[in-house]
């Protein structure tokens, strides 16, 4: 009894304090935007070869700024022989040849400062290219740059021949390593056989990669994303006698020995070690912030558990990134799932993360089939709408706005090596991430006038000449005009600052009230074709009648329609965001 009189007692301040902090704290710029991920060989071709480059986004930010997007994360632009299409770096420092030049890039930034666009870019620290100066130089025995790569002895088997040191498989499948004659050893790469693992066991390594940051800092650019961070660090071998032990298999026998599910990754992901660099890198970022007052924002790549997640913003005094991404709206649920999964799906992050951390929402990147493939092309504004209005930051990738599907890529034209590596004509579409990656479409010309070339570098999927932002931009009911509107309306204090709640009304429904100084919202999606009725009076506060402020472009409803809060009629597939009438 007496600690609930305490806390009864209490309860007015902390109230108080609670509405300080969500009321009056003046937010920062990385909290409030919509962060744009552009994969800069498929947004737009500027020079006619049917690749996109850096001046193709230069000349197209002001769409950017139409869109409301304050800040864009480009995927590498770094010199690169391409062989996992800029993921493997030959240099650091140095503009892909196909992309530009250095001074396009500082085109680009100039130009983004003049919009107030904030420029992301992605830093690969796992791995570089076996075609760079620092493999090239260890492969000829120079020490400092043989240190800086993962080495180890192969094993003789039975009939004299040379195995590779362990069992650990490679995220694009069969062995992680790869023998050299030069050194008489073996490399590991995590990834393509062109992507040897970097050694952030050296310190040499890590001040190394700690100046390619300071580098682009000083370029200008806004912060990084950090790309597959939980494959940093291996095991100490040291701890194994010198050796690297072979991991557990899981034990699921659908799979072969050479996918890299068939083994249980503990000596080779989300090692301790690596959220210690995660947050020695946010000491980097800081030191520029703490120069001239603009925060530096570090977004991570991990596929892992909320656990482990979490430990991506810090921990005791340390910070680390400000958004480590919430992958769930892609790794969780999809076109199948029911309400409560996708209640349950979104609730988790906000339940796990530091009550001071904002959330992060993620639909779609350049891995993961599309929105309007993973569910279905009647939820695209549904998606958006969760997207862009939960509590916390939004991150949308390029085409997701207008709805853009998967291309169809044959086994011919395929190109990413997790497809190719399949060995497999049939069923290489189930590894390969090209669908995703085919061309912008910009309008009904030629290539969705992506590119004035004869050939681009991946086909652009078929039905551009209806789906495209030239046609969308024409017509009301469109998905980019959806989007505009949410986009607008996340800028709202109760979108930036409210409250939230959700609910599964039944198997098909999903819907979210936010709520901020006596304004509500209600925000509604209809995940299949059945239609309902559906009681918002289950809401505190939410009675008499609510104002249609969006719908999805299916929806018969219009801006401005009047629905009693006690019976909203939706229909299949409909979404809806709904404001309580005063």
């Amino acid at each position: 009894m007496r600690f609930k009189m305490r806390y009864l007692l209490l309860l007015p301040t902390l109230l108080s304090l609670v509405h300080a902090e969500t009321k009056e704290r003046e937010l920062d710029w990385w909290e409030t935007t919509i962060f744009y991920q552009i994969y800069p060989r498929s947004f737009k071709d500027s020079d006619g070869d049917g690749i996109g480059d850096l001046n193709g986004i230069t000349q197209n930010l002001e769409y950017l700024k139409e869109l409301g997007i304050g800040a864009t994360w480009l995927s590498p632009i770094f010199k690169s022989p391409m062989y996992d299409f800029g993921y493997d770096i030959a240099d650091f420092y140095a503009i892909q040849d196909e992309y530009g030049t250095m001074e396009d890039f500082e085109n680009l930034l100039a130009k983004a400062k003049e919009l107030d666009i904030k420029i992301v870019l992605d830093f690969v620290p796992n791995h570089t290219s076996n075609e760079s100066m620092w493999f090239e130089e260890a492969l000829k025995g120079h020490e400092k740059y043989y240190d800086y790569f993962i080495w180890e002895d192969g094993i003789i088997d039975d009939n004299g021949n040379m195995q590779p040191p362990n069992n650990w498989i490679s995220v694009f499948r069969k062995s992680a390593w790869e023998y050299r004659e030069e050194v008489g050893k073996y490399y590991l790469h995590q990834f393509v056989i062109g992507q040897p693992d970097l050694n952030f066991r050296n310190p040499d390594v890590v001040e190394e990669m700690k100046n390619v940051v300071r580098f682009w800092l000083d370029k200008g650019v806004a912060g990084f994303r950090v790309d597959a961070i939980a494959h940093l660090f291996e095991v100490d071998k040291m701890e194994f006698g010198g050796k690297f032990p072979d991991e557990p298999f899981t034990g699921n026998l659908d799979l072969g020995p050479d996918d890299y599910d068939y083994l249980d990754h503990i000596y080779t992901k989300d090692r301790d070690e690596t959220f210690d660099m995660v947050y020695q890198w946010r000491e980097v970022f800081d030191e520029y912030s703490e120069k001239d007052g603009l925060t530096r924002v570090m977004m991570t790549e991990a596929y892992s558990s909320p656990q482990l997640t979490m430990r991506y913003f810090g921990e005791g005094d340390r910070n680390g990134a400000q958004m480590p991404f919430n992958f769930v709206l892609i790794s969780d649920v999809d076109g199948s799932s029911s309400a409560a999964e996708i209640k349950y799906a979104l609730d988790k992050f906000l339940t796990f993360k530091p009550v001071d951390k904002l959330a992060n929402w993620v639909a779609g990147n350049h891995d993961n089939n599309r929105v309007a493939s993973r569910f279905s092309k009647k939820l695209v504004d549904g998606i958006n709408m969760i997207l862009l209005l939960m509590p916390g930051i939004a991150v949308t990738y390029m085409g997701e706005e207008i709805g853009m599907v998967d291309g169809y890529v044959s086994w011919e034209d395929t190109v990413d090596p997790s497809g190719c590596n399949t060995d497999d004509p049939i069923n290489y579409w189930t590894a390969s991430r090209d669908p995703e990656r085919t061309p912008f479409q910009w309008s009904a010309d030629k290539n969705a006038g992506f590119s004035t070339g004869d050939k681009t570098w991946l086909p652009v999927a078929d039905g551009y000449e209806t789906l495209n932002v030239e046609v969308q931009s024409a017509v009301d009911r469109s998905h980019l005009n959806v989007y505009k509107a949410l986009a607008l309306l996340r800028t709202d204090t109760v979108f930036r600052y409210g409250r939230y709640v959700s609910v599964a009304f039944n198997n098909d429904v999903f819907g979210f009230k936010r709520w901020n100084n006596g304004e509500h919202y209600i925000v509604l999606v209809n995940f299949r074709e059945q239609p309902y009725n559906i009681d918002l009076t289950y809401f505190e506060n939410v009675t008499g009648q609510l104002e249609v402020v969006v719908r999805s472009i299916q929806s018969p409803k219009n801006n401005g329609d009047l629905l009693e809060a006690s019976l909203v009629e939706l229909l299949g597939g409909e979404s809806l965001v709904l404001k309580v009438v005063q």
